[in-house]
């Protein structure tokens, strides 16, 4: 199966059990785990009907590479979860707001970001095939829960994207320091689509030309940049808080 992807650790086996069991293909758990999680994961599996094996920790750990599974492991279809930006865009009941990552290629960084784009309500993170990190059982680990229920679209050609979000308008907004618009003072309660820049390179000359507008986070301490994942957070969380306010 070329979509067969392995996930760890309960915050990624509950989001599918719960939200998508279909796409469950098999569950080992840790035989010696008596505690309420595991039970409700066995209760959950047998009542969906999912396939759940009963192992010691070192097959786990073999399955895993050794990492931190919380003694739980599972085989999914990844293409069970498959949605397109059009299916995300058309089904909306509030103005669209997006992230979009250019070249984030660092696992850790991909799922912190589906983390914080979950919480604070994006509606898909979007990223180029041939310059970001796949979902994997790292990603969804950092994710806790998120890679398995927000979209994660990749596309194959970005610039092309953009100029489709703009069709739709949807307002393009890429972050620099290299701007006199800064986030606090920049109106973003209709549709939106923030655009992230890679680690250490920022965002492509392209990517960048196609942007609506350019926005600065205000630094106030001594540091002079910030992960990618705290900066995607900061600007959804103020994207989210004016609507809110906005009401």
């Amino acid at each position: 199966m070329s979509n067969k992807r392995l996930i760890h650790g309960f915050h990624a086996l509950n989001a599918r059990l719960w939200q998508n069991p279909k796409s469950l293909i098999e569950i080992y758990l840790a035989g010696g785990r008596q505690d309420a999680r595991a039970k409700a994961v066995q209760d959950k599996a047998e009542e969906e009907g999912v396939r759940i094996h009963l192992v010691d920790k070192a097959r786990i750990d073999s399955l895993t590479g050794n990492a931190r599974h919380q003694g739980v492991a599972a085989w999914i279809d990844a293409s069970f979860a498959f949605v397109s930006l059009d299916d995300v865009l058309d089904n909306l009941n509030e103005p669209p707001l997006l992230l979009i990552l250019d070249g984030v290629t660092d696992p850790h960084n991909l799922g912190a970001c589906l983390r914080v784009a979950d919480a604070m309500g994006a509606h898909a993170v979007i990223a180029p095939k041939d310059r970001s990190a796949n979902i994997n059982a790292t990603v969804s680990k950092v994710a806790c829960g998120a890679a398995e229920v927000i979209p994660y679209i990749t596309v194959t050609n970005l610039a092309r994207t953009l100029r489709e979000l703009k069709e739709r308008g949807i307002w393009i907004a890429g972050t620099t320091m290299e701007t006199d618009t800064d986030l606090f003072h920049f109106e973003q309660t209709g549709p939106l689509a923030w655009v992230m820049g890679a680690e250490g390179e920022g965002m492509r000359r392209l990517t960048r030309e196609h942007c609506d507008v350019l926005v600065s986070i205000p630094m106030f301490g001594s540091v002079e940049s910030l992960n990618v994942s705290v900066s995607s957070g900061i600007v959804l969380a103020e994207s989210r808080r004016q609507r809110v306010i906005k009401g």
